[in-house]
């Protein structure tokens, strides 16, 4: 018996920091996995199919120092309803336009969903523009964010 009996020592400091940094690197892995793995594509299809978080979204127009709100009633996938809040009779006797005028272009957006390819009159175009760029900006609040992944 010419071989010669290494003996290893081995503290137990280094033991457990050993089984540690194995355990970290274990985690670590899993969660790499678990990040980049890909994605259900169902729940994908599904929330693409909505255009809207459901509510009532408004966007102020400032008249002669008073506030009047379009508010815009939106469900997931339509625009419901759109009508004017919070208008003072004040308001209403200085632009008597601004009732009928939104009338007319809620009746046209609610049928098409669109704010493309409206028709209004002459005679109350600037007023349907303004009521239109407040609508525009308030189904702009009620969008789905579009994910950026």
């Amino acid at each position: 018996m010419s071989s010669k009996t290494k003996i290893v020592v081995l503290r137990m400091k280094e033991l457990i920091y050993t089984g540690i940094f194995v355990a970290l690197g274990i985690l670590l892995i899993l969660l790499l996995v678990y990040m980049f793995s890909p994605k259900d594509k169902s729940s994908d299809t599904a929330a693409a199919s909505e255009k809207y978080i459901p509510g009532v979204y408004t966007s102020s127009i400032m008249l002669n120092g008073s506030a009047v709100d379009v508010a815009v009633t939106v469900s997931a996938d339509e625009i419901e309803t759109i009508q004017l809040v919070n208008v003072s009779e004040a308001v209403e006797t200085m632009y008597p336009l601004m009732e009928p005028a939104l009338e007319n272009l809620a009746e046209q957006i609610c049928s098409t969903q669109s704010l493309e390819g409206l028709t209004y009159a002459s005679e109350n175009q600037y007023t349907s523009q303004v009521l239109l760029d407040a609508v525009s900006r308030a189904l702009d609040k009620a969008a789905v964010p579009e994910d950026t992944e």
